[in-house]
């Protein structure tokens, strides 16, 4: 299916996509749609006749679980909401821990990135197989940007998709962000992934801005689409048109006009590219599927379990770095993923950084370091509301009583007893060992 020059529908840009001249379709990150309630713009941009495709973001796909029934009902159901063409995922594994290795669940409210191992391409490719089963629409999933790498990788990303693709038949939403990312982070050829990839196999194409800090790129999709980015699109496009390609953008969102001379940069890199177009792609051998690789066992899945939890502890919950890991690439990722973490919370509850003034963000990144998401954001929010209050803090009298009253309105009639506040301690103590 063709679709289009398109942008990432987000609420709080939801008229100036309406309004942008040229767009074909968007893209909604599933979990933000209710399905009982289309918000207007969307019901709007469908009258027009504009394609709406779900985005997906809490699958984990990649992690040792198999993908979790309801979740996918819920993927389903916003396919079917919008009468979308597709459904997209990640190529990720965004929780760890839980009954498979006996421990506390752990919530990264980020996608990280899968071992490139062929254990972990077993999982993925069953998991992939399940949402397939699940879904009335096809699916196609995204390769991610990464600050860190697994040791004792088996396959270049490139090599990794392309088998999964030849296993499962699945899409492909090819990040080209995400792919100049991991050159500046990890050292990996652009070139080198999409002369391996599949390239027929892409459904869609992502295009979004980042930011260097001290040698590491960020992925923020805040900021512009770089230079470097479009270099990357214009050697995917050499070697394939893609059915569509999309702008991304989730924060610091600029006015109208520069969004639509984003759109017009990607426009005319695709149109330059197209006129330079490679008679014929170079192909590099990719490996072959391997018989009765196809179902993983459940010894496969534990140890991608412990892999993935003891990784995921050292970012979110204070536990040991694993071995081999560049510990101070650890630390990087680990304060994003906190830095993130306040962010979405100012977002979703804004009154906190109210209350609290210039010391919400320290407060928060302390109150983070050692304790991991345990349900969602809000869930988030109310967590270090309480440890606030049990910390009797904040220091203004008239600031504590607005937290506790904020507190009080959304999660309960008080803060916790000191029993409750024992046990939580020593669930905290649990995790982070």
């Amino acid at each position: 299916m063709k679709l289009g020059i398109g942008i990432g529908w987000r609420p709080e840009i939801a008229d100036a996509v309406e309004a942008l001249p040229g767009i074909d379709w968007v893209e909604a990150v599933a979990e933000n749609i209710c399905t009982g309630h289309l918000p207007d713009s969307l019901v709007r941009l469908r009258e027009r006749g504009v394609t709406v495709v779900p985005h997906g973001v809490s699958l984990g796909l990649g992690g040792a679980d198999r993908p979790d029934p309801g979740r996918l009902a819920d993927l389903a159901a916003r396919a079917e909401l919008l009468s979308a063409p597709l459904v997209t995922e990640h190529i990720a594994f965004v929780r760890a821990g839980g009954p498979r290795v006996s421990s506390p669940g752990l919530e990264a409210g980020h996608l990280l990135p899968v071992p490139r191992t062929r254990d972990a391409l077993d999982v993925l490719c069953e998991n992939v197989r399940i949402a397939q089963d699940s879904l009335p629409v096809p699916l196609a999933v995204e390769n991610i940007a990464a600050l860190i790498s697994w040791p004792g990788e088996e396959l270049t990303e490139g090599q990794f998709l392309a088998e999964l693709v030849e296993r499962t038949g699945v899409r492909l939403l090819i990040d080209v962000a995400n792919l100049h990312t991991n050159h500046v982070n990890l050292g990996e050829d652009p070139a080198t992934a999409l002369d391996e990839l599949p390239v027929e196999a892409i459904a869609y194409v992502h295009v979004a801005g980042g930011v260097e800090k001290d040698g590491v790129w960020h992925d923020t999709h805040a900021h512009p689409v770089t230079g470097p980015v479009l270099d990357v699109l214009a050697e995917l496009r050499s070697r394939v048109d893609p059915p569509g390609v999309l702008l991304e953008r989730d924060d610091d969102f600029p006015p109208a006009p520069e969004l639509a001379g984003e759109l017009d940069m990607i426009r005319a890199t695709l149109d330059g590219a197209s006129r330079d177009a490679k008679r014929s792609a170079p192909r590099v051998a990719r490996p072959s599927a391997r018989a009765g690789a196809s179902t993983p066992c459940d010894a496969t899945r534990d140890r991608l379990a412990v892999d993935q939890t003891a990784l995921l502890s050292a970012l979110v919950a204070g536990g040991p770095a694993p071995r081999d890991f560049d510990r101070e690439r650890l630390g990087v990722q680990s304060r994003a993923l906190a830095a993130k973490r306040a962010g979405v919370v100012a977002r979703v509850a804004p009154e906190l950084p109210e209350i609290l003034g210039g010391g919400y963000r320290d407060a928060f990144l302390s109150y983070a370091t050692s304790r991991p998401m345990s349900g969602g954001y809000r869930r988030d929010a109310l967590d270090f509301a309480e440890q606030l209050l049990i910390a009797g803090r904040p220091a203004d009298a008239v600031a504590r009583r607005r937290l506790t009253h904020w507190w009080q309105d959304r999660a309960g009639a008080h803060p916790p007893r000191r029993t409750t506040r024992l046990v939580r301690a020593a669930r905290a103590a649990l995790i982070g060992r």
